[in-house]
C-alpha cells in the first residue's frame, strides 16, 4: 500500500493516486466492478456480462478486489454450494468514478 503522505503539487503523482488508477485500470477490473454496480451477483453471471473474460482471469481478478476491500464473497451452504460477490462500501464509492469515465469514454472514444 501506498505510502500515506499528500502530494499537491500538480507535477508529482501522489502514490495513492498511482496506485488506485493501476488497481481499477487493470484489464478487465472495471468491466467486473461494472457488473457489480446492479448489486449481489454470482461467478457466472459476472462472466456472461463480459464477453471474453476468462474464468481464470475473472477469478483472479475477483481475489485482487476481495484482497482490497473492494469486492466481499460470500459462500452460502446450501445444496449446491452457492457464491455470490458484492461490493463492499469501499467497492460502492468507486461507482460515481466509473460511471464519469463511462460517459468520457461514449464521449471522446
Amino acid at each position: 500500500m501506498p505510502s500515506t503522505q499528500s502530494y499537491s503539487h500538480p507535477n508529482i503523482v501522489c502514490p495513492k493516486f498511482h496506485y488506485a488508477v493501476e488497481l481499477i485500470g487493470r484489464r478487465w477490473t472495471g468491466a467486473i466492478l461494472r457488473t457489480m454496480f446492479a448489486g449481489e451477483t454470482r461467478f457466472g453471471a459476472i462472466a456472461a456480462a463480459v464477453p471474453n473474460l476468462s474464468d481464470r482471469m475473472l477469478a483472479e481478478r475477483l481475489k485482487e478486489l476481495e484482497r482490497e476491500g473492494i469486492v466481499e464473497r460470500r459462500v452460502e451452504s446450501s445444496k449446491p454450494v452457492r457464491v455470490r460477490y458484492h461490493l463492499t462500501a469501499k467497492g460502492r464509492e468507486v461507482e460515481p468514478v466509473l460511471e464519469s469515465f463511462m460517459e468520457w469514454s461514449e464521449r471522446w472514444v
